[in-house]
């Protein structure tokens, strides 16, 4: 009978149930060793004589308790590494001492004191044996229950590689084919009994061993080697994923679940600047920072990064309360783990609410606002300009007006690229919320309107405005990377809109970085830009992506490819290229990532009346005014049709 059968109803006990077995078996093996010690050291192979059986009893009535104070019972016998046995090792030593000089103590008739040491020795032999055998066997047999899903070759043979091949041993879900290397000395070795090959070797071993996936075991590696790395994989017809990072092979908790997609910068593969931590530092460090739109993709990650400047306070401003208490939770559990005295204040206001803005700007004083909330979906601001009006450019407008009137010293707005001759209203809602931002900055005082158009108040400036503008930033909530990875795991197709669609592209924490820095080096009315390296074709971007994981294109020269590229028709307002400039000859700052624009813009007298004119037609839902309004003072932009 294949002993195989054995392991099914065994695997099916409760976890009680397996215990008892295993208890069950040590008292076997210390009765067994006890027989063998006595006829190894005096040829006794019958019954127990004299006091004998005293011995007997001792072993187990030693071993079992210890077993259960050094928790053996607790392990997994599958599971049981290199740990485990030496627990199992330390355990037995401690009943050798206690068996030992339990022998000498009493010194029973016929019991010579050698076996004292015999039998322990022995013991440690049987108990490790059972528990190696007892894992092989099992996870053997679990392995091909389950059948191994994928053929794996692991991108580096150091101490992540080889720790990662150890987690694959216990979970089967893989077959470990061979490593790979960059170290020359390296190659032709083996780890395990896995042979290590050079890099030049790996298209050859992909075709012949029927490699699906290779993993990337490689987390300190410096970012241009990796990218050269992942280029020579890309056409290679397997899945390429990453391991975490150190912290989390070091915590010991790599398994199968941990390999990751390739992150953004890989999608990428161009190397993120270090930031300049002066400039970090400067408008952050034991000041009070308020963030709007605290809960979107770069809010957040504009808090996590000020977060680790050690402001006095930080000031999360949102309208969804979701996203605010998920960025709050998020934020105090940093601050506990990195022991940060920053004091997080979660606050719920919509920046449509002029007077909630005032009130915490009143209360609170801060020091430097990053503005942050907006409208940013293309398609839907479109069919809702009168909001995405009211939200990007007086939402803007009310919160400047609430940090002019509490004196902060800085206030940065998050813009787009969108805001470069824009085709549609969110772009045009951007870029003049920028001119809005652009007036106030050349003000020395402002005169505020109500909405009627009759004068409110007047407010001295004593606020720098600076705006950032960036484009797409890869992971965000309305980014593509998302989406292509959903298409991806179900199948497909991967959906672009043209195929001469070309962004600029950078990830959520380095276009928040440098949105940090940059707000630092504003003189007020300062319009920077983001340098996004050489723009992508989304199709690229696509494309990459579908060889990276490891599947072949579908298209006329391929019609038995994995997955599909569908183009499904620009959508309202989107632009086939971005740009980031309006004017020309932009200039250099002190951070080699960071320019600033040469914008022209209208004076706070002429385009107050002008704001009043578009509120009241906001309010109104009057689309035709709106987008007339736009065209008249947004420079380049162009609505499909606009309504006389």
């Amino acid at each position: 009978m294949p002993l195989s059968r054995f392991a099914t109803p065994l695997l099916a006990l409760p976890r009680p149930a397996k215990r008892l077995v295993v208890v069950a078996l040590d008292l076997v093996l210390a009765l067994v060793s006890v027989w063998a010690a006595f006829y190894l050291r005096i040829d006794q192979t019958g019954l127990p004589q004299l006091q004998q059986k005293y011995v007997y009893l001792l072993a187990p009535l030693l071993a079992i308790p210890i077993f259960v104070r050094f928790g053996l019972y607790r392990a997994i016998f599958r599971y049981t590494g290199m740990a485990a046995l030496a627990t199992t090792a330390k355990a037995v030593g401690l009943y050798t001492l206690l068996f030992f000089f339990a022998l000498l103590w009493f010194n029973w008739q016929g019991v010579p004191r050698s076996v004292g040491l015999i039998q322990p020795l022995l013991f440690l032999l049987l108990v490790g044996g059972s528990r190696a055998i007892a894992r092989f066997w099992l996870a053997g047999w679990s392995r091909k229950a389950r059948n191994a899903t994928g053929r794996l070759l692991i991108y580096g043979a150091g101490e992540a590689g080889v720790q990662t091949a150890s987690a694959l041993g216990v979970a089967r879900h893989f077959v470990l084919l061979g490593f790979i290397d960059d170290d020359k000395a390296k190659a032709g070795g083996s780890i395990n009994g896995v042979d290590i090959m050079a890099p030049d070797e790996v298209a050859d071993a992909v075709e012949r061993m029927g490699v699906t996936d290779i993993l990337l075991a490689m987390p300190s590696l410096e970012r241009m080697r990796r990218n050269e790395i992942i280029a020579s994989l890309r056409e290679l017809p397997v899945h390429v994923r990453s391991l975490p990072g150190m912290g989390d092979l070091a915590s010991g908790r790599v398994t199968t679940q941990d390999f990751q997609e390739l992150d953004v910068e890989d999608l990428l593969g161009r190397p993120p600047v270090p930031p300049d931590s002066i400039l970090l530092a400067k408008n952050l460090a034991g000041k009070t920072v308020l963030v709007t739109g605290a809960g979107g993709s770069i809010g957040s990650e504009l808090c996590r990064q000020i977060l680790m400047e050690k402001p006095r306070q930080l000031v999360l401003v949102e309208h969804n309360e979701f996203g605010l208490y998920t960025i709050h939770r998020e934020l105090e559990g940093l601050c506990a783990e990195h022991a940060l005295p920053v004091e997080v204040i979660p606050l719920l206001a919509s920046v449509g609410n002029f007077g909630r803005l005032r009130e915490i700007c009143q209360l609170y004083r801060p020091a430097t606002v990053y503005h942050a909330a907006a409208y940013k979906h293309v398609p839907l601001v479109e069919s809702n300009p009168a909001e995405g009006v009211l939200n990007n450019v007086f939402g803007t407008l009310n919160m400047a007006r609430a940090a002019m009137e509490s004196e902060a010293a800085h206030f940065v707005l998050v813009s787009t690229d969108k805001a470069v001759r824009p085709t549609n209203v969110m772009g045009a809602t951007k870029r003049m919320a920028e001119l809005v931002l652009q007036a106030l900055a050349a003000s020395s005082s402002v005169v505020f309107h109500l909405p009627d158009g009759s004068q409110s108040t007047q407010v001295r400036n004593h606020t720098l405005f600076a705006m950032v503008r960036f484009g797409n930033v890869l992971g965000s909530s309305g980014s593509v990377v998302p989406l292509f990875r959903k298409q991806l795991r179900d199948g497909g197709p991967l959906t672009v809109t043209h195929e001469e669609v070309t962004r600029y592209f950078m990830t959520i924490p380095e276009a928040a970085q440098l949105v940090l820095q940059a707000g630092a080096m504003a003189n007020g009315g300062d319009v920077f830009v983001l340098d996004m390296g050489k723009p992508m074709k989304i199709i690229d971007l696509a494309r990459r992506m579908a060889q990276l994981s490891g599947l072949t294109l579908r298209d006329d020269r391929n019609p038995c490819g994995d997955i599909e590229i569908k183009i499904t028709g620009l959508r309202p307002g989107e632009k086939l290229y971005e740009e980031l400039l309006i004017g020309d000859n932009p200039e250099g700052t002190a951070h080699e990532r960071i320019m600033k624009a040469r914008e022209d813009f209208v004076v706070w007298p002429e385009l107050a009346p002008v704001l009043v004119e578009m509120r009241q037609a906001a309010t109104q839902n009057n689309e035709a005014v709106i987008k007339n309004i736009l065209k008249q003072f947004v420079h380049g932009y162009s609505p499909p049709a606009v309504d006389d």
